[in-house]
């Protein structure tokens, strides 16, 4: 059935052969709409978020598409331009590359910022059919002369709305501009924000758009767990739930990287090994990290945000949100990086008193709330009294001022040891 279902979308043997060793069951629905569409030619306009199997999406009618016309690249061009946000992001494409294109002839390579430029200005300098690269090192070796676009016949746009967040988009334009006029062009976007919806309008020549919402059922297929603490003890609860034998493969998300460090070393005085992953490491440290991570011989990954978006691993059976995202959709984000290739997966979100606004966000976002962990040896003793109780919560949008960061409410004070006793003001005499 699984040969079949991939067969009838129109790929070739070669790349049908590899599916099947690599486990693949059945086609994602972005990729069972969007490969006859790429195999036909078109222009495509991709609203998925990592996670969905876009890469293969995009990927093997790409790889197709080499095989079926082989020509070879010019010295310093490229034929494919794929052009991702993050050295993680852009490493884990080109392995895909790699993976699924391992019974054809091509040449791919990845560029990104963090490690030397002579091994890519070498590879570079041969011509490659495949090139994955992140915004800034691609117009860096470009405006050194290392690297022309004006042969590209297909450009990938990937993740474009985390290149608007991280503010990118002034280098897409530009990398666009460098590019033929006549040429195949895929732009994949979690979101539509207004600055992309006018990138994909001035760049798409009639392309097929391709919708998929995967929020709900990533969200559906993971466990999800509320831990009210106070954030003194996360530490401590933190220690004592990774002690625990299912929790074989985890990452732990933080707000910040010094954080992030912070909680690493943390978790070493405890006898718990991990590693931390973030923009501050050198991309060599980070790439350890993670190859240690997918081998199975780092079980605890501490992450922010930024460094998890190339973490795309089959069997992370946890996610710990230490501390709540500042925005909702991130929350969504975080808890897909389990329950992936079918799998389950559990997400436990520590939640102390100045968090609750961000849980009634993230509880707004998914449409209810998020079922809380009573029985724990850390649970916060104002847990009964939150507003967010585990009986009847109530989805309400928090106001502008409770949306503050640093905002602590009367309720979220209650008992804490440091509180100062309430005392009735006096009347002016």
């Amino acid at each position: 059935m699984h040969e079949t279902s991939f067969r009838t979308l129109g790929l070739i043997e070669p790349l049908l052969s590899t599916l099947i060793e690599e486990g693949y069951t059945s086609p994602t629905p972005i990729q069972e709409k969007a490969i006859p569409s790429l195999l036909a030619g078109r222009d495509l306009l991709g609203v998925a978020q990592t996670g969905t199997g876009k890469t293969a999406a995009f990927a093997l009618p790409i790889l197709q598409y080499l095989s079926s016309a082989p020509s070879r690249p010019e010295p310093r061009t490229a034929r494919v331009l794929v052009v991702a946000p993050t050295r993680e992001l852009a490493a884990q494409i080109d392995e895909s590359f790699g993976t699924y294109g391992r019974r054809l002839r091509f040449s791919r390579t990845c560029v990104f910022g963090g490690v030397g430029k002579n091994p890519q200005i070498k590879a570079l300098s041969r011509g490659v059919d495949v090139l994955t690269a992140t915004p800034g090192r691609l117009l860096d070796l470009h405006g050194e002369g290392y690297v022309r676009l004006d042969r590209v016949e297909t450009v990938v746009l990937d993740e474009a709305d985390r290149m608007l967040d991280m503010g990118f988009i002034h280098d897409v334009r530009r990398i666009v501009a460098l590019l033929p006029k006549k040429r195949r062009t895929l732009l994949f976007s979690a979101t539509m924000p207004r600055d992309i919806a006018s990138l994909a309008a001035t760049i798409l020549d009639d392309p097929v758009r391709v919708d998929v919402e995967p929020e709900k059922p990533t969200v559906d297929k993971v466990e999800q767990r509320i831990l009210h603490v106070r954030k003194e003890n996360k530490k401590d609860l933190l220690a004592h739930l990774l002690r625990k034998s299912d929790v074989r493969r985890a990452v732990v998300f933080t707000r910040t990287k010094h954080g992030a460090n912070r909680l690493s070393a943390a978790l070493g005085a405890e006898g718990i090994s991990s590693e931390a992953i973030h923009a501050n490491k050198s991309q060599n440290a980070r790439i350890r990290a993670l190859d240690g991570f997918k081998r199975g011989e780092i079980r605890v990954l501490v992450a922010t945000d930024l460094a998890a978006r190339g973490i795309d691993v089959d069997g992370i059976t946890h996610v710990f949100n230490y501390e709540l995202p500042n925005e909702p959709e991130t929350y969504v984000h975080r808890i897909g990086r389990t329950a992936r290739a079918g799998a389950s997966g559990s997400a436990l979100s520590f939640c102390d008193a100045e968090e609750r606004p961000l849980l009634r966000q993230i509880e707004r976002l998914l449409g209810r709330p998020v079922p809380v962990e009573p029985d724990h040896p850390y649970v916060s003793a104002s847990a009964a009294e939150s507003p967010v109780s585990p009986e009847g919560r109530r989805n309400v949008m928090p106001s502008r001022t409770m949306r503050s960061r640093n905002f602590r409410s009367p309720s979220s004070d209650r008992g804490s040891d440091n509180r100062k006793p309430w005392k009735p003001r006096q009347p002016m005499r």
